[in-house]
This record gives C-alpha cells, structure tokens and sequence, in this order.
C-alpha cells in the first residue's frame, strides 16, 4: 500500500526547518517577548517550536509564517503561566528586544517601550508584518480576526508607534542635513 492517502501527513526536512528559522527566527524571538520578559525564556519558546518541527513531531504547516506565530505564541503564554512567580523587576542588558540600526539606545529603549505600551493585539500585528514581513492576511489567519480586524489594528498601532517616536524621527532628519 502507498503512502499518498489522504492520512499521510508531510513533514518538513531539515532544511525547510532551517530556512524558516533563517527567514521568521528574529521577528519570532521580538514576538515572544511579547509575551515573555525574560530573554532566556523567550529564545526557548521560539527553539521548542522548531524543535517539534524539526523532529516530525507536527506536520509542514499550509501556512508556515501562520503557523509560526501561532505556536510560538502558544508557547510563550504556556511559559509564561508556568513562570508567574519568576519575574525579574531589572532589566538587563540582554533583556533588549532589538538593535536600534544605527546605534540609538535611547530610540531603541524608545521603541521598545512604545511597543510594549500597544495592547497586545495591536503590537502582534505590528511585529508579524514589519518584523517578520508577513502579509495582512496571513497575521490575520495567525491571530484568527478578520483581514479588516487586522488592518485596523496595525493602523491604530503605527499611528501610536509615530507619535511615540516622533522626536526620534527629527532627530534623524536633522542627522541627514546636518
């Protein structure tokens, strides 16, 4: 008997699992500290998804970026339910959500926490699409809301994200003029 029937489900080789990794591995590592104040727990809620991927435990995603978020999200509220007595009142140093481009700590430390200041719907959408450059719809079918729902979420919150960074952002136009 072959194993094309309908109940054979593929999985993804190694290299597919890899070329994900590469392409979504970042923006999901910022995602999980949406959820996740701890670095250390974040990276791990990321590698166990990819692990489960990696080891046949699920089978290849329709939608991979999807998928991603999904479980990654999944997995960090699990983590974080699981470490609610553990919270560090510090941040430290490797703490950082993200490296501003051009050096700016202080418009990093700016963005992470306009970021953090999003309801946490909002700041899904946002890093799905700009981090991760996944399509509307696709951070709609990861977060299960409707395209419109989605649209209006990363509006509002880029809206929020240009005002909070406005001064940062003449800060640079005069850097360019200067």
């Amino acid at each position: 008997m072959g194993t094309d029937g309908p109940l054979t489900q593929r999985k993804l080789g190694a290299d597919d699992v890899r070329q994900l990794y590469e392409q979504h591995g970042a923006a999901l590592l910022l995602y999980a500290r949406c959820f996740l104040a701890d670095r250390g727990l974040a990276e791990d809620a990321v590698h166990q998804v990819f692990l489960k991927l990696l080891h046949g435990e699920t089978a290849a995603p329709e939608t991979p970026p999807a998928y991603l978020y999904r479980a990654v999200r999944n997995t960090a509220l699990n983590a974080r339910r699981a470490s609610a007595r553990d919270v560090s009142l510090q941040e430290r140093e490797h703490d950082r959500w993200f490296a501003h481009r051009g050096g700016n700590r202080e418009a990093e430390l700016a963005l992470q926490q306009a970021l953090a200041e999003l309801p946490a719907e909002q700041r899904e959408v946002v890093i799905m699409r700009i981090w991760s450059g996944m399509t509307l719809d696709e951070a709609a079918a990861a977060t299960g809301v409707s395209l419109n729902t989605a649209a209006s979420r990363y509006r509002y919150a880029l809206e929020k994200l240009r005002q909070h960074m406005q001064p940062y952002q003449k800060d640079q136009v005069n850097a360019r003029n200067g």
